[in-house]
């Protein structure tokens, strides 16, 4: 990935046959089941995978990382036909998946999303929409949260759509800072009808399963911003060792060097909150929650730290497009946002600190 990761970038491109070439090599369901397709590798394992892809291309593997979510809860969640029906192409990734929570009305506060699914019969009836939706135009199979009982999270079911199902449609692909190699559009759904046998688990364990996917997608995102940290301290110690000022290479300046160690003690610190809250969820712990939360808050918020420091370092250069560093700087910006933003994270761990 690394030496297509600036052009992916520049012209937006969704690296299909690249993806593909991954789940030859097991990526595609990292978490998911032998029997399914899968790997069925830990979130440890997971953890480190995702690390090791991101220091070649941050938005790639971050679209990667959210396909192997939804994989993960077709497998847990999914009956033995769904489970047949989708893993085992999802694993391939001759299709692709994309998840639905956020809603342009409903960001943080998930369990007020309005997306309703009337059942008739045999199917629902969706109306609604999603917003800032990963892959959404270009995958095919979306895990969709939506109200089919009454308010709060208790009302919300989860369902599989596939593409080209009457109804569903999209926005215009988003702009963004970074993530640019994976499309980024709204998922709109008008009167679209999906078979009730389309629907994980039960009427009204739909929230539950979405948060259960999330606190996997905190630690792969986490995972993600390691990558590029530890990325980018590797680009600014090579700089520091040939960039010349005052008729010195910048490595001899003591105040440069105590950057540099501080930047990969950091990285240090928050790649053993990662992979700490890795093992607690595979281990199904009771602090696995609290410590997800609070190893994507550290890393996220951190590892881009790590990133601006090290495009500081490189001084005009490090804002050129030329140097990959600035990418990396772009491309993790968001990761303080997503999969719940860093606020809700100091929200979840201080909730669980004062029920104690």
């Amino acid at each position: 990935m690394a030496p297509h990761m600036a052009v992916w970038d520049e012209k937006e491109i969704f690296p299909v046959d690249t993806m593909r070439k991954a789940a030859q090599l097991g990526f595609g369901g990292i978490y998911v089941q032998p029997e399914m397709g899968g790997s069925g590798l830990s979130r440890l394992d997971t953890s480190i995978i995702f690390e090791a892809l991101s220091t070649g291309c941050v938005s790639t593997t971050a679209y990667i990382s959210i396909h192997n979510m939804c994989a993960w809860m077709i497998d847990t969640f999914g009956s033995e036909e769904q489970r047949h029906r989708y893993c085992p192409q999802l694993c391939s990734m001759e299709k692709f998946a994309s998840y639905c929570l956020t809603e342009p009305g409903s960001g943080s506060d998930a369990a007020s999303l309005l997306t309703t699914a009337k059942r008739d019969g045999d199917h629902y009836v969706l109306n609604g929409s999603k917003a800032f939706i990963s892959g959404a135009g270009d995958t095919d199979v979306y895990v969709v949260m939506c109200r089919t009982g009454g308010k709060g999270a208790k009302g919300i079911s989860c369902l599989v759509v596939e593409k080209g199902t009457p109804g569903l449609g999209f926005g215009k692909k988003e702009r963004k800072v970074g993530w640019n190699s994976q499309p980024t559009r709204a998922v709109i759904f008008e009167d679209c009808v999906v078979p009730v046998a389309n629907r994980l688990g039960e009427e009204g364990q739909g929230f539950t399963i979405a948060m259960k996917g999330l606190n996997g997608g905190r630690i792969n995102i986490a995972s993600c911003s390691l990558g590029a940290a530890h990325a980018s301290v590797l680009l600014a110690r090579d700089h520091l060792k040939v960039r010349k000022q005052f008729g010195e290479a910048l490595s001899n300046s003591q105040f440069l060097q105590f950057k540099l160690a501080e930047m990969a003690t950091r990285l240090v610190a928050s790649r053993l909150m990662v992979r700490q809250a890795a093992l607690a969820l595979q281990e199904d712990r009771l602090d696995a929650v609290t410590l997800c939360s609070m190893a994507k808050l550290f890393a996220t918020d951190e590892c881009f730290a790590i990133c601006n420091q090290s495009l500081q370092m490189h001084g005009g250069y490090g804002y050129l497009k030329d140097y990959a560093v600035q990418q990396f700087v772009r491309d993790i910006r968001v990761h303080q946002i997503l999969e719940g933003t860093n606020e809700v994270m100091r929200m979840i761990v201080s909730r669980n600190l004062l029920q104690e």
